[in-house]
């Protein structure tokens, strides 16, 4: 991870206020990171804006890929789209991702490791980790115990499968707008990938 100077701003007063940092951090994680892109961003670039050390981000955050993921939309709302019914799992997760894309698609997790890859591999290959580590626990609280699975399958697959299907779709659509996904109805969209959702995780 390449730290580079911080940006000329006078950092904000230093308080003690685990909560309040915590937020301070986060929001100046949003911004820098819609501002610089992900690639380009720093820690240090984070800490200088949000007023505190680069240290104490890292002691909470532990990397800037966990940063990240807790800053921006989409990611940080799996835990409440995954929770429910484990049967109707697949629904939430689609419903989610397609109103998600359709209205921010810009700023999604998704779409901004696909861009990191073209420019920087490790970066988006450590990203990419970080976001089937988080996927994988969250949907472990609702598949495990008693999910279906393949023999010789187990969770993580699955994860790294509607994972990378996911992409796939994300960058037909939004990025490459290739037919018949950049034009398909938002409705259907939904329907057929609730079907996929659903094989890669129960069948």
């Amino acid at each position: 991870m390449n730290d580079q100077e911080a940006p000329d701003e006078p950092p904000r007063r230093r308080r003690r206020d685990p909560e309040g940092h915590r937020a301070d951090i986060l929001e100046a994680a949003r911004h820098t990171f819609a501002e610089r892109g992900y690639a380009r961003t720093t820690l240090r670039e984070i800490a200088a804006r949000a007023g505190v050390t680069h240290g104490l981000i890292s002691r909470q955050f532990s990397s800037k890929e966990r940063l990240f993921l807790a800053a921006v939309p989409g990611n940080r709302d799996l835990e409440r789209v995954a929770a429910g019914d484990r049967a109707t799992l697949p629904d939430r997760i689609a419903h989610a991702f397609v109103r998600r894309m359709e209205t921010g698609a810009v700023d999604d997790p998704l779409i901004t490791l696909v861009r990191s890859a073209a420019s920087d591999e490790r970066a988006a290959a450590d990203l990419l980790v970080a976001m089937q580590e988080h996927s994988a626990a969250v949907y472990r609280s609702v598949l495990s115990p008693g999910a279906p699975a393949a023999p010789g399958d187990d969770l993580d697959t699955r994860v790294a499968l509607v994972g990378s299907h996911m992409i796939g779709v994300a960058f037909s659509r939004y990025i490459a707008r290739t037919e018949p996904l950049a034009s398909m109805p938002p409705e259907q969209l939904t329907e057929r990938l609730t079907r996929t959702l659903r094989h890669i995780l129960f069948d």
